[in-house]
């Protein structure tokens, strides 16, 4: 009974934080971690991101947008969004599947029928650029092939040979070198390549992070053993203590009838 005692406190306790987060938050899931090197320099593999609804806290902005006003987070301008790919599953089974939600930048929000483009930074994750630039024939080869710019500050806006039907936020990693749309990143989803980000795919945008924390959740499965294991021990400690104390030595019984 104590160790059912022991298991209902946790899953008291976790509930008890999982609704002060959602109170929070406003959407959920309210913490991701960071599972790749995406983000890097500004997210590191092992964050844990708290993830708060697209607006609260002011407006979800995007790269674009932040550069007129001057807003800026994690190390760049506009907000890092948790998007589900395609609208797909929001949170992934354990052995079964889903499209694991990503944790990019939006870049711009792309209106229904306009021509799909592609931010690329030539440098990848090494510099991020002030700017993006239409492509030109003067920085791009016959061959479809990128000139990378003497100045790292810039970057390019490269179109596609399709259009966006719905409409949505065009998305990015900070190191990655090419946005996420038309970049054949279908290894995220089952669903095909990623298509420009439609509101309701958005999960949240990221608050703030808190370094190493992740790797918990990251390595749940044999965190969960770890628990368990202690529970079991502590219950047997208990237990036998408890038992070297009911057991009354026969010198002691002698004594008391003397």
């Amino acid at each position: 009974m104590s160790i059912l005692r022991e298991f209902l406190w946790v899953i008291i306790v976790v509930g008890a934080i999982a609704a002060l987060l959602f109170a929070v938050s406003g959407t959920w899931p309210a913490v991701v971690t960071i599972e790749s090197e995406s983000m890097v320099p500004h997210m590191n593999v092992g964050d844990l991101v708290f993830v708060v609804q697209a607006d609260r806290f002011g407006q979800l902005q995007s790269w674009t947008e932040g550069k007129e006003t001057g807003y800026t987070k994690f190390g760049d301008y506009g907000d890092v969004i948790i998007y589900n790919p395609n609208g797909g599953t929001k949170t992934p089974i354990p052995f079964i599947g889903g499209a694991h939600p990503i944790i990019h930048r939006a870049m711009a929000f792309e209106e229904p029928g306009s021509t799909l483009v592609a931010y690329v930074n030539p440098s990848g994750g090494k510099h991020t650029p002030t700017s993006y630039i239409p492509i030109t024939k003067d920085n791009f080869t016959a061959q479809g092939s990128i000139i990378p710019s003497p100045d790292p500050d810039i970057g390019f806006i490269v179109p596609l040979n399709s259009t966006d039907s719905h409409g949505g936020y065009i998305t990015k990693g900070d190191n990655n070198w090419r946005s996420d749309q038309g970049s054949g990143l279908s290894h995220y989803t089952s669903l095909g390549a990623i298509e420009p980000v439609k509101p309701e795919w958005i999960v949240g945008k990221a608050l703030f992070t808190v370094p190493l924390v992740g790797y918990l959740p990251l390595n749940i499965i044999p965190v969960a053993i770890i628990i368990i294991l202690l529970i079991l021990l502590h219950e047997w400690y208990l237990r036998k203590k408890e038992t070297s104390k009911s057991q009354v030595k026969p010198g002691n019984k002698s004594k008391k009838r003397k």
